[in-house]
């Protein structure tokens, strides 16, 4: 997944780990692109790149705008924002509790 988006060209590319700070998933992946065209291709190669490895996509949300696109994938959340939307939403503040150790920038392994 964050192979896609390092060959996307994503920015700032954060996975924040929730285990045992959510039940709904063990990491957020927040990424963002600069305009809607690329967060849009972005979600479609993550999608893809999912379904290729045999994991569901239990949804997604949001790929008609492209301003913010959720998608679910069980285990992992991804959020790919326009850098304006990924501002006005904060949605890293709202995890704020996860110390610097545990927000880390996602590298290209896979």
């Amino acid at each position: 997944m964050t192979t896609s988006l390092d060959d996307d060209k994503a920015e700032n590319v954060l996975t924040i780990p929730l285990q045992g700070k959510s039940a709904m998933a063990d990491y957020i992946v927040v990424a963002s692109g600069t305009s809607s065209r690329q967060v849009a291709a972005m979600a479609e190669h993550i999608e893809f790149k999912l379904k290729q490895n045999k994991v569901d996509v239990l949804g997604l949300e949001g790929l008609r705008q492209a301003d913010w696109v959720l998608i679910d994938a069980n285990d992992v959340i991804v959020h790919l924002f326009r850098p304006e939307v990924r501002e006005f939403y904060g949605l890293e503040r709202m995890w704020s509790d996860a110390t610097a150790e545990e927000v880390v920038t996602v590298g290209t392994d896979g």
